[in-house]
């Protein structure tokens, strides 16, 4: 039997630790990323690297013949949620199509188990606590494009038997985190901020709350979901429980760098104002571990991410619609 399996934005924050698990236990790990968000030196030791983007339908086609996986972990996406709305093309491409591409090849080599990381976004807003069995009502073309892959996943698995796990994670942080990216990743961005020595930028009054997930309570789970048998074909929510306000992270952010936390406001922008989640449902089918506190996580990323240095914010260059667009963002 096949210990092959490929992992789709093996070179990004999240899709790294999970190959990073994935050889832990046992795999022999593939790992597909076109270094668009992602580093290279993420990629774990040992994990054969192919360089390209999951939009190459003659390439992910070519990584599938040349390898007979047992398992895919679909992590490839760029997961700006409010700049999704100003590059509607490019995430539609990028985060529906080229799922389709690798969902398209995991029928016709008959893989086992197929994992998504798809994303609590797809419930919109005025849905907390977020539960598996609310209808999603997605609210940007992020969330959108996750909830029609988690579609197209049900209908390939009634038309072709693909088995597959979805999880819903939200707010992951932590070490080997882009913390270039001024569009996402609220937590890198503030420890690049602050090492740079710049205020922390909030969006509106920043009450708005999110439950932010180290990477520790997500990864190891996702790694090991094709051999649950109670996982298959199911939807999970995963993730921290306890929501925080932004306000509340940047002084916890401040803290770690031990400096006063220093804020500068901007307009507020078009997002879900609370979003966290109950996660019973995957306690029930992975078990339970104490999860990573606040404090604790955000203590470790800062403790990598100032051996790393910090890093020149990067702009998306090919912004599609203006119209609406955060100053911020615009310069």
């Amino acid at each position: 039997m096949s210990r092959s399996v490929l992992v789709t934005g093996a070179a990004g924050f999240i899709g790294a630790h999970v190959a990073q698990h994935c050889k832990a236990l046992g795999y022999r790990v593939v790992g597909l990323d076109d270094l668009s968000g992602g580093f290279r030196e993420n990629v774990p030791e040992g994990v054969k690297f192919v360089q390209g983007s999951v939009t190459d339908v003659e390439l992910v086609a070519r990584v599938f013949d040349e390898h007979k996986f047992a398992f895919v972990y679909h992590l490839a996406a760029y997961a700006a949620e409010g700049l999704s709305h100003f590059i509607r093309r490019y995430n539609y491409q990028t985060n529906l199509l080229g799922s389709i591409n690798v969902i398209n090849e995991s029928v016709k080599h008959e893989v086992r188990c197929f994992v998504f990381a798809s994303s609590i976004a797809v419930y919109g807003t005025g849905q907390t606590p977020m539960l598996e069995e609310l209808m999603p009502a997605p609210e940007d073309p992020y969330g959108i494009s996750k909830y029609a892959v988690e579609l197209d996943l049900k209908a390939a698995h009634e038309q072709f038997g693909l088995r597959y796990v979805i999880f819903r994670p939200h707010n992951v942080y932590g070490e080997l985190q882009n913390i270039a990216d001024r569009y996402r990743n609220v937590i890198g961005i503030f420890m690049n901020q602050v090492m740079q020595g710049k205020p922390m930028t909030i969006f509106g009054d920043g009450s708005q709350t999110r439950a932010f997930s180290h990477i520790d309570d997500v990864a190891p789970i996702m790694a090991r979901a094709p051999e649950v048998a109670s996982a298959q074909n199911q939807v999970f929510n995963i993730g921290a429980d306890k929501p925080y306000t932004v306000l509340e992270l940047a002084t916890e952010v401040a803290h770690a760098f031990a400096v006063r936390p220093a804020v500068q406001r901007l307009p507020a922008r078009n997002e879900v104002v609370h979003a966290f989640a109950k996660h019973d449902k995957v306690a029930r089918c992975f078990g339970t571990t104490p999860q990573v506190t606040l404090e604790q996580g955000i203590g470790r990323m800062a403790q990598w991410v100032k051996r790393h240095g910090p890093r020149q914010p990067v702009v998306f260059e090919n912004i599609e619609l203006r119209k609406g667009l955060p100053p911020s963002w615009n310069e």
